[in-house]
């Protein structure tokens, strides 16, 4: 496993980390079981770092990780996410006494007194011009309620934003074969602020793996069917805003030149740690198998200028002219 600096926080966390929203809800049935024994295998592979948030399953992947904590002696890190609660989902929401009441509950399906990493649920553009927003926050740190806290964003615009307030200490963005703007402007202002980047969506709700067709179906609880055209969230979060037919097409492209000895779930995660501004990539795993196969990709050797190219030119055909300009 290799680590990466989180910012200006002084951790190091692992440079493959754990994204939490399947094993909570929204992606097809889980068993809390498999959920558990896959967190210890991304445990014993050197993963120290865990994303989560309060509507995963409505706070059931923050109590797994505190059960997980409760049975492992290790130290990692967890981050959580607030927001996202709110209805309507409206910027004004973004006020003290949600956001207390947010950190309150969290707190308690974590089972600790302070949270390591609070960020911002991709809140509406506006809450970023909002800098009493970011007072709060910093007032929960004072208060010993939060250790660092960061922004989970939709957009690039708002990942440029975010940063201009000094105790942001990370963000979170859709970085992925299918997404590539973060590196073009975004990156190079976050390694002058010395900021951390976690790549989430890292392999476009699992067409990255290579496994889907045509035929393939989702349990009707999985965004994956419900949310395709953004009928429930911003549609990015699904299959990174790429249409699924065009998407199967571009993975096709992607299979032809992926290294040997090299899934093409490994191929995915292993391009995003090309870019060194990013911190880490957060891939979900319902499943030991599935950790088992995340995990690994961060030991493998690196992709070759040749392969890099290629990637950007299958995203230049198929997928740039749907999302790089959206997000």
């Amino acid at each position: 496993m290799q680590y990466r600096e989180l910012g200006r926080t002084g951790w190091k966390i692992s440079a493959l980390s754990f994204g939490s929203w399947a094993i909570g809800g929204s992606w097809g049935s889980t068993k809390d079981d498999e959920s558990i024994a896959a967190l210890h295998r991304a445990l014993d592979m050197g993963v120290n770092f865990f994303d989560t948030a309060d509507v995963y399953g409505d706070g059931r992947s923050e109590k797994l990780l505190a059960k997980l904590r409760q049975e492992r002696s290790e130290q990692f890190y967890i981050a959580t996410k607030a927001g996202r609660r709110l209805d309507p989902h409206v910027a004004a929401g973004y006020n003290r006494a949600n956001l207390n009441a947010f950190v309150e509950r969290s707190l308690k399906n974590l089972e600790t007194d302070t949270i390591d990493l609070l960020q911002l649920h991709c809140p509406p553009t506006d809450v970023y011009y909002m800098p009493e927003v970011f007072g709060i926050l910093d007032d929960l740190v004072q208060a010993g309620k939060l250790r660092y806290y960061g922004v989970s964003v939709e957009k690039v615009e708002e990942a440029l934003k975010a940063i201009e307030y000094p105790h942001v200490q990370s963000v979170q963005i859709i970085f992925n074969m299918f997404r590539h703007r973060p590196a073009e402007l975004f990156f190079k202002q976050a390694k002058l602020r010395k900021m951390g980047v976690l790549a989430r969506v890292p392999l476009a709700s699992g067409m990255l793996t290579g496994k889907m067709k045509p035929t393939t179906t989702f349990d009707k609880d999985d965004h994956r069917a419900f949310n395709r055209h953004g009928e429930a969230f911003d549609r990015g979060e699904t299959f990174s805003g790429v249409d699924y037919e065009i998407g199967l097409q571009a993975v096709e492209e992607l299979k032809a030149i992926c290294p040997p000895n090299m899934s093409l779930v490994q191929f995915a995660l292993r391009w995003i740690l090309m870019f060194d501004a990013v911190t880490c990539a957060i891939p979900g795993a319902k499943r030991p198998a599935q950790a088992q196969e995340n995990f690994s990709a961060a030991d493998l050797p690196a992709l070759s200028d040749e392969t890099m190219g290629r990637v950007r030119a299958i995203y230049d055909h198929y997928i740039r002219a749907q999302v790089h300009q959206r997000w």
